[in-house]
């Protein structure tokens, strides 16, 4: 086939490469500019070498391509932000609600009890809670026994072992775990508030500001309360 010469077909047909018309970039083809190039070749081919059909075809089935990546880019655009305001309305509705997210670090009231959870990996034989005041003295200690893998939850009443309550103040917890024979230190989690909820830009996640920790990502929740 006889080669076209792209820069006269689109001075024919009044476009220009290097300048838009419209709010289009430079280098995007519509619809209908296509469909008018492709008769423009047409016009223009050697009536010995006509363009072949497989390259007609060719060339339509590239634009089909190339306008449905895009038409897939605006669905999947549409759905991300779809997916990211339900995100907001339901972390909106954590605002006020108690929140396990993983730490050490605990604010214990006048009253009330503490949420508290240690996540296992596996099995294990034997799992200890050690609760210490900002002194590091012992004021608590649980034996839990033998616990399945996944989150053990513990509820502490704010008293120690003569059955007193504690002072009100921060406090750390530590987990010891038993597994396979020797002693690994267990990932703790503690009860936070949840006070506002924080947008995040396009593709990123909701940020929370909580009680004692500041902020946090959606995605450090591992239960509400």
């Amino acid at each position: 086939m006889t080669d076209i010469d792209s820069k006269q077909i689109y001075t024919d047909l009044g476009l220009n490469k290097t300048t838009s018309t419209d709010s289009k970039a430079n280098d995007e083809l519509g619809q209908a500019e296509f469909l008018e190039l492709m008769t423009k070749q047409l016009e223009f081919q050697d009536p010995l070498e006509p363009m072949e059909n497989g390259d007609f075809i060719g060339q339509m089935a590239q634009f089909g391509t190339v306008s449905g990546i895009g038409d897939l880019n605006t669905a999947f655009s549409e759905m991300s932000t779809a997916f990211q305001s339900n995100q907001a309305l339901q972390a909106s509705t954590m605002v006020g609600r108690d929140v396990l997210v993983p730490g050490n670090q605990m604010s214990l009231g006048a009253h009330g009890d503490m949420n508290l959870a240690v996540d296992l990996d596996q099995s294990a034989s034997s799992v200890k809670i050690n609760i210490t005041d900002q002194f590091g003295q012992l004021v608590h200690q649980a034996d839990l026994g033998n616990q399945q893998a996944g989150l053990v939850n513990i509820q502490w009443n704010g008293l120690n072992g003569n059955g007193d309550r504690v002072n009100p103040g921060r406090y750390t917890v530590s987990a010891e775990v038993s597994q396979n024979g020797g002693v690994v230190a267990g990932n703790t989690l503690v009860s936070v508030q949840v006070e506002s909820v924080t947008l995040g830009q396009a593709g990123q996640d909701l940020t929370l500001t909580v009680s004692d920790l500041g902020d946090i990502s959606m995605s450090q929740i591992r239960k509400i309360m």
